[in-house]
């Protein structure tokens, strides 16, 4: 049985388990690495790059926010976004499933780490990410996403949108219409929210074993049926193009944009995981362009990471990355919701831990 068929039926086998466990870790754990090794020059152009650390840019992690290795906003993110999924698979069996809901509520928690000093220990429904200590520090979030998660509206952004690809149980065409349903309501332009979609796309292919090429084709012909996706379909292409123009270089980076919008972020995370010799040289072309460094780089080490697996991360920098033991732990606890979900809280019975960790309310 394969991956695919065997997540749809709920049966796993071991190996299929290690595998896609590999994935769920390497997908979170590069995403963080390369988000915290842009940390420190995401507002730096090439030319203050390269005058400040040398021709080659960027070559390890760099002091951020007090320390090396520290992640931002994005990585903050994305594991409450990984929380949501877990919980909406959890409520799955309350009949009161609505996906985009427990993602915007999982959103909404992460907020709340940016106004208070700490865990607040007398919510029972916050469940163990929030009880995290070291997300409660600011790490200079956006004023628009700060701004849309102070009220009910509901929302995320491209770089966020890596956990919905490692739905591998679901359909392509439901993954694509959970993250477009998860960005649309904050970021109206089809831009925004196609993005957000083929991001996930792509991921979802990678985790069930397809190939990167592949995957953007598959984004691609889903993009062509969606109204305004003229402009994320270009910046898919061109950095498909790109591959054929010669190799890697920053200024070929450049050509791509800055990132900072959600389509040349992907264009440009997508270029340098489609020519990296290997995780650590993705990441660093990702890195050393003048634009949004940490977003680009962390959407290249998910890319990377969920197609290669953990074991191919640079052990340095996975030694050093911050909250790595957090997001080995919610990686962990998603790859065993997702194989094991029915065993934990499904009709013949449920873990009072697990429900405990993933509060249904």
């Amino acid at each position: 049985m394969t991956a695919t068929a065997s997540a749809a039926a709920g049966v796993w086998g071991r190996a299929e388990q290690q595998d896609f466990r590999s994935r769920v870790r390497g997908c979170l754990l590069g995403g963080a690495i390369g988000d915290a090794l842009g940390a420190a020059v995401e507002f730096a152009s090439l030319d203050e790059i390269r005058a400040a650390h040398g021709p080659e840019g960027v070559t390890d992690f760099l002091p951020a926010y007090g320390g090396r290795g520290r992640v931002t906003d994005d990585t903050q993110m994305t594991l409450f976004t990984v929380d949501g999924l877990i919980r909406a698979q959890v409520r799955r069996d309350t009949g009161a499933w609505h996906p985009p809901t427990d993602i915007h509520s999982a959103h909404r928690r992460w907020y709340s780490t940016q106004r208070d000093w700490g865990p607040d220990e007398r919510r029972k429904d916050a469940g163990w990410l929030a009880r995290e200590e070291w997300l409660y520090a600011q790490r200079s979030p956006g004023r628009a996403c700060i701004t849309a998660l102070a009220d009910e509206t509901m929302g995320t952004l491209v770089m966020r949108s890596a956990p919905f690809g490692l739905l591998v149980g679901w359909e392509p065409q439901l993954v694509f219409q959970l993250a477009i349903e998860c960005a649309a309501q904050t970021h109206g332009h089809p831009t925004g929210y196609l993005s957000a979609g083929a991001f996930a796309l792509i991921v979802h292919a990678l985790a069930r074993g397809e190939a990167l090429d592949g995957a953007v084709q598959r984004a691609l012909a889903h993009l062509a049926a969606r109204p305004g996706h003229e402009e994320t379909t270009n910046a898919l292409r061109q950095a498909l193009g790109a591959v054929r123009q010669g190799l890697p270089t920053p200024e070929r980076v450049a050509s791509l944009g800055e990132g900072w919008t959600g389509e040349e972020a992907l264009a440009v995370g997508l270029y340098c995981a489609l020519v990296a010799e290997d995780v650590r040289h993705g990441l660093l072309l990702a890195v050393n362009h003048g634009g949004d460094s940490d977003s680009t780089a962390a959407i290249c080490g998910n890319l990377l990471g969920v197609l290669h697996g953990e074991t191919a991360l640079p052990p340095a920098w996975l030694a050093e990355v911050e909250g790595r033991g957090t997001i080995l732990e919610l990686a962990d606890d998603f790859a065993m919701e997702m194989t094991q979900g029915p065993a934990l809280h499904g009709p013949g019975g449920s873990s009072p831990a697990w429900l405990t960790r993933y509060p249904r309310a």
